[in-house]
């Protein structure tokens, strides 16, 4: 509830000066003991809190998913489990699980704007690149996703240039040698977000190769996130897409 609004109540006697103060403070955070939900995120920084699910005790994520839900009438979370999907589908019914992205989610109707692209370099990276679709997408995006794309067969990256050279942003998820972000930021004249994956033979170090490999790119306009963070890099594509769009 916004602070106009918690005064407005106020003003109307609909609500208590107890009632009142509690509001506030929950607009500020609502702290459950084990959590402090940022309530006021959305109204600070464009985005509600993202729950991520990985590692949370079953007690504390159906709470937190509750509270958020009541307050925003939507949640984001990430790396959630089948068992923890169930879990929440018992508090919430209409609750989705994604078993590609590991997104969990209740999302309101909206309308996606802008457009950005995400390409692979392959089938293996999808999961990751569907992390960051499913992200800029609960937040207000249009995706399109340029999937399997690697320099392997470089054809198939120059057959669907004209989608990625529409795009605001664009993400390039890839693992092995990481050379799909390079080759993408060549060819186009937007931001390109990097995603390193851990996908590769024992010389990739668990995605470090490709890391390292996105980190010294000799491309210009790419920016590199952590490896397997398609939540980091699905986030900062919404923000460029959309400042972007509300330019035009």
């Amino acid at each position: 509830m916004e602070i106009k609004e918690i005064l407005e109540l106020l003003k109307d006697n609909k609500l208590s000066v107890e009632e009142a103060e509690k509001e506030i403070k929950n607009n500020q955070y609502e702290d459950l003991g084990y959590a402090k939900i940022d309530h006021n995120r959305k109204e600070r920084s464009g985005a509600s809190e993202v729950v991520f699910c990985q590692g949370k005790p079953d007690e504390y994520l159906s709470k937190i998913y509750s509270t958020i839900y009541k307050e925003d009438g939507e949640v984001l979370g990430t790396r959630a489990t089948k068992e923890q999907y169930e879990l929440v589908k018992k508090d919430i019914p209409n609750v989705e699980y994604d078993d590609i992205s590991r997104i969990l989610k209740i999302e309101k109707k909206k309308e996606k704007k802008g457009y950005i692209a995400i390409c692979t370099g392959g089938t293996a990276d999808v999961p990751v690149a569907e992390e960051a679709a499913k992200t800029a997408e609960f937040m207000g995006s249009y995706v399109e996703r340029v999937y399997d794309v690697g320099v392997a067969g470089l054809h198939r990256l120059l057959a669907n240039r004209e989608k990625i050279e529409k795009a605001n942003c664009i993400i390039v998820v890839a693992g092995m040698e990481g050379a799909l972000a390079s080759v993408v930021a060549g060819l186009a004249k937007v931001p390109v977000i990097a995603v390193p994956t851990s996908i590769g033979y024992g010389a990739n170090f668990g995605g470090v190769s490709a890391l390292l490999s996105m980190l010294n790119s000799c491309a210009n306009g790419i920016a590199t996130v952590n490896i397997d963070n398609g939540f980091g890099a699905g986030y900062i594509a919404n923000q460029i897409n959309l400042a972007v769009s509300e330019r035009k």
